[in-house]
Parts: structure tokens; C-alpha cells; sequence
């Protein structure tokens, strides 16, 4: 065997560095790895000699990457080129955009951690449509009560878990939660970075969703991303156009769907069906899942390790008895821990629900990207979601007020689309989303979002999710919990406990009923 670091990461300025005090030399380019790598299915000679002379005849590597990707179709060799980007003074709706994208990689300035300066992005639209001003005060009074709800969630959470915050070492975790909980009042245009590493093939579908985008925000980025990846790798990034197809065939659903909406829906009906269920717009809903998901997975996982058909592995799993079952689950679970992934095998059922989730919490649903999510525009007739720390310093007045001043501004926007119109909303607002996962997927989100350092919007969502899913394939979530339940749920089954512990909570450990419901 082996193995050669073919290339890795390296800071753009290290890389101007070395070029300034080099002779001028064109392979300093990503291209020719993918080149080099393309050639592997066809050419016997050792990797290590295919890049080396992919670096001598870079020309001769472009024009191989773009006939390989344009004319055979084998975009998979673009993805052995990756970038890093810095993208710098977006908005939070953007970051949703760009967070869209299943295979790159991102870290978000995060609104809990960091303490806000009040900047914005003003958008050009809204400067179109000569609502600056009225934007730019909004925000404004936004950032003040921002920063004024920090000042007194602060002290209240110090004084509520006071011989917590005695140890110096807890402090910065309550003031966080001070400024995770003030957020809620903050614009969707509120100012924010990220870094993002991202391969070629999927940069490229990002430029071109970009070129259509409705937000002249996201066209911007796009093509700057264009612009600078191009200048570094040009034949990889071939199809950066706006395509017809992306771009217009949500609307085409839209006029296709209303005259069979209009003949067959009484519109009316379904208004006061919303309105009957405005008291229940939190819940979660289990909307569709793989039937008899805990005899499937069985069978599944017998089919693993028989040599049998997937049908005699079903006839095997409907003779088995419930106590059989089980144990054959609880074998499965016994030798994990709480960092393990549970067997691939667990993939094959899945659950989808739908939710109504406020701008805070999806900014945290969106990081499950192996998941399926689609969604709806933010929606102010969704009402908003008010922290229970806000209720609970006498704040709620204060909050609910400059929440119908965004409400107003939106509606004045919407004739700019209501995409638009979503820049005057705040991370209290909500959306629908539909949101479907397998249950290995789910065990992974329920490890880091019920676990009691999540922050308390997610972890309730994602606890309502969970106990769902329990109640559908009750075997299939017995080790269902957070990292700090993982060794008391295992207690539970095994009557012993694992080997390996979680490290200790970052959180104070709730000790009445009303701490437990808060946390």
C-alpha cells in the first residue's frame, strides 16, 4: 500500500505569498487534481504521475476537465476541487440561502455567542421601492430593544440560577443565554459571516440557483463567487447560468394549481380550518412514515446478515414474538455509546413531519442537511414565537409591539414579493416547514438537539418530534435522547451503565418542575 497526501487547504495569502516569491508558474490551480484524477479510470499509470503531469500541461488539463464534464457529463471529477470562501456582511436571510446547499461546509457567526452591533443590509430593492427610511428606523428601534432586553435577561438569569453563576467559569454560558433570547427581536436583514468550503461541482449549482435568485442579494453573491472561483479553476465551472428550469417552475405550479384549487377547494372552509387551529400552531405532526417501521427495520437488519431474500426476511420478522423483537433491537443498541451513529440499517425507515418553527429555530433545523427540507416563506398570520425568559421579566408588551411594526413594514414590502418583504420580519417569525429524516438521521438530531446544552426553541420542537417518533416505532427509539440522558437511558434497558460517559453538562441541572419546563 500507498498512500500520498495529494494537496490540502491552504490560506489564500499564504498562497500570494508563495506566488510573489516564486517564478511565474500556472499550476497553482485546483484543476489540475481533477484533471489528474479523471484520467485514473482510463490511464494505468500511478496517480502521483498523472498529477505531475497534469501540473506541466495545465492548458492540456483545462481543456481534458471540460470536455470530461461538458461532453461526457462526469461532473463528479469537479468535485475533487474545493474552495474556501470568506463571506463577509450578508444578511440572515441570505445565510438561508446559501446554507441551503447539502454538500459544502459552514460556520455561521453565531447570533447566541456573539453580541450584536445593530449593522444591517439594506436591501436593493427596498431602496427601489423608497422604503429606506421607514427600514432603516424599524431596525433600529429593533437593535434598541435588543440591546435592552439583553441588559435585563442578563441579571435575571444570574439571579435565577445563582449558585450556578457563583462559579466564574458558568458565567459566559448565562450571558449567552441573555443574548440567544434578545435575538428573537432582531431583522432577518441583521448583518452576518460565515466561512464556507464548498467543492467545485456544488459551487457551481450554487452560482446558478444564484443567477435566478428573486433577492438581488443572492444574485450579487453569486456572481462574485463567480468571479473569484473563475478566476482560479475556469474549466470547472461551466454551467453558471440561470436555469429556466430553477427558476420558474414553482410558478408554474402556482398558475397551473389555481384553477383546480378554484373548482375543487372552498377556500373559505379552509380559512376557518386556520383559524380553528391557531391554538395548536406549535405542534409537530407526523405527516407520513415508512408502515410497520419497526418489523421493516427488522427485516431489514436480518437481511444483513442472512443469506434470505428481503421477503423471507419479512416472513421471518411477522412470526416473531414482541419479547423476540425487542431483543433482537436491544442486541443492536448494546455495544453503542453516545457519540456512535447507529447501523446504516436504520436508514431504510424514515418519518417526515411538518412543523411551524420561528426564524431562530430553523436557523438550526437548516444544519441537518442529510435531512429533507422544504419550506415555506416566513408567514406573520403564523404568529410569533415569544422566549418564555421575555414573559417571564415583563418584556412581552415591549416585544409583541415592535413584532407589529415588522408585520406593517412587511406588508408594505409585499408588493416587492414577498420574498422581499421576509428582510423586515425577525428571528421570532415563523414558518412551515416539512421536514423528513431516516431514523439513523433522527437519532443523531435528537444526540444534539435534546440534549440540555441545546438551546431551549430546537430542543423543544425536536423533543415533540422525537416522542412521535417513539410512539410509531417504539423499538426503533428506545435510545432516542440528548448526550446527557444517552447513560441513563441505557441504564434503563442493559441494567448497567455504558462504557463511555458524556463529558459533563454545560448547563445548570434543573431541580423544579417549572426549571425543567424553562430548560
Amino acid at each position: 500500500m500507498k498512500v500520498l497526501l495529494a494537496g490540502y487547504n491552504l490560506d489564500s495569502e499564504v498562497i500570494d505569498a508563495l506566488v510573489k516569491n516564486s517564478p511565474p508558474r500556472l499550476d497553482i490551480t485546483p484543476e489540475t487534481l481533477s484533471a489528474a484524477y479523471a484520467r485514473i479510470s482510463r490511464d494505468p499509470r500511478p496517480v502521483h504521475e498523472l498529477r505531475a503531469e497534469a501540473r506541466k500541461e495545465v492548458e492540456r488539463a483545462r481543456r481534458s476537465n471540460q470536455t470530461i464534464i461538458f461532453k461526457m457529463g462526469h461532473h463528479s471529477v469537479a468535485e475533487h476541487a474545493v474552495f474556501n470562501f470568506d463571506i463577509i456582511g450578508v444578511s440572515r436571510l441570505a445565510i438561508e440561502a446559501i446554507e441551503h446547499f447539502r454538500l459544502a461546509s459552514y460556520t455561521e457567526k453565531s447570533q447566541r455567542y456573539v453580541k450584536l452591533g445593530g449593522e444591517v443590509v439594506v436591501p436593493e430593492e427596498i431602496r427601489e421601492a423608497g422604503r429606506e427610511k421607514e427600514f432603516l428606523a424599524l431596525t433600529r428601534k429593533q437593535h434598541e430593544l435588543y440591546q435592552s432586553l439583553y441588559e435585563r435577561l442578563r441579571p435575571y438569569f444570574f439571579e435565577r440560577f445563582r449558585p450556578y453563576a457563583s462559579d466564574p467559569r458558568n458565567q459566559v454560558i448565562l450571558d449567552n443565554w441573555a443574548k440567544e433570547d434578545a435575538r428573537y427581536v432582531l431583522s432577518l436583514s441583521t448583518q452576518s459571516q460565515l466561512g464556507m468550503t464548498v467543492n467545485a461541482r456544488t459551487l457551481e449549482l450554487m452560482i446558478r440557483r444564484f443567477a435566478g435568485a428573486r433577492l438581488a442579494e443572492l444574485r450579487t453573491l453569486g456572481k462574485r463567487l463567480y468571479e473569484l472561483a473563475s478566476e482560479v479553476a475556469p474549466s470547472l465551472l461551466l454551467f453558471t447560468e440561470a436555469s429556466p428550469y430553477e427558476v420558474s417552475t414553482y410558478d408554474d405550479l402556482l398558475t397551473a394549481s389555481r384553477p383546480i384549487i378554484e373548482k375543487k377547494i372552498k377556500l373559505e372552509k379552509i380559512k376557518k380550518g386556520a383559524k380553528s387551529r391557531k391554538t395548536r400552531l406549535e405542534a409537530v405532526r407526523v405527516i407520513n412514515l415508512t408502515p410497520g417501521g419497526d418489523d421493516y427495520l427488522l427485516a431489514v437488519m436480518l437481511h444483513r446478515i442472512l443469506p434470505l431474500s428481503f421477503e423471507d426476511c419479512q416472513r421471518i420478522t411477522r412470526k416473531l414474538k414482541p419479547e423476540e423483537k425487542k431483543k433482537l433491537f436491544l442486541t443492536s443498541f448494546r455495544r453503542l455509546e453516545f457519540y456512535d451513529r447507529l447501523l446504516r440499517e436504520f436508514e431504510h425507515a424514515e418519518l417526515a413531519f411538518e412543523l411551524i418553527v420561528s426564524a431562530s429555530c430553523f436557523a438550526q433545523l437548516k444544519r441537518h442537511r442529510l435531512a429533507t427540507l422544504t419550506c415555506q416563506p416566513y408567514d406573520p398570520a403564523l404568529g410569533v414565537t415569544v422566549p418564555p425568559s421575555v414573559r417571564a421579566i415583563g418584556a412581552s408588551k415591549a416585544f409583541l409591539a415592535i413584532m407589529k411594526e415588522a408585520e406593517n413594514l412587511y406588508e408594505q414590502l409585499k408588493p416587492a414579493g414577498t420574498d422581499v418583504a421576509s428582510y423586515a420580519l425577525t428571528n421570532a417569525h415563523r414558518r412551515r416547514v416539512l421536514f423528513k429524516a431516516n431514523v439513523r438521521e433522527l437519532y443523531h438530531i435528537s444526540r444534539l438537539r435534546q440534549d440540555q446544552s441545546a438551546q431551549w426553541d430546537i430542543r423543544n420542537v425536536v423533543g415533540e418530534m422525537i416522542k412521535l417518533a417513539r410512539q410509531a416505532l417504539p423499538l426503533a427509539f428506545l435510545l432516542a435522547g440528548g448526550k446527557d440522558a444517552f447513560p441513563e437511558l441505557y441504564s434503563r434497558l442493559f441494567g448497567q451503565e455504558p462504557q463511555m460517559k458524556p463529558p459533563p453538562l454545560l448547563r445548570p441541572v434543573p431541580e423544579s418542575k417549572e426549571e425543567k419546563k424553562f430548560l
